[in-house]
């Protein structure tokens, strides 16, 4: 599968994704945190499955490796 998410765009979700993440250590106990799993595990990887299904591409003119 070929990465559709600019790089830039990634490093914003992967911090965005740590972010929601640690909530899971600070505050009452609650399942939100599992949100930030998305943004984390799309910018890790590099490819977004609702972008794929839209023919959203913000990857253009950067290398797909």
């Amino acid at each position: 599968m070929p990465q559709n998410i600019h790089r830039y765009e990634r490093a914003l979700r992967i911090a965005l994704g740590l972010i929601l993440t640690s909530l899971a250590f600070v505050g009452p106990a609650n399942y939100w945190f599992l949100l930030g799993l998305i943004p984390l595990v799309t910018g890790l990887v590099g490819w977004c499955p609702p972008y794929s299904l839209l023919g959203i591409n913000t990857n253009k003119g950067s290398s797909s490796r």
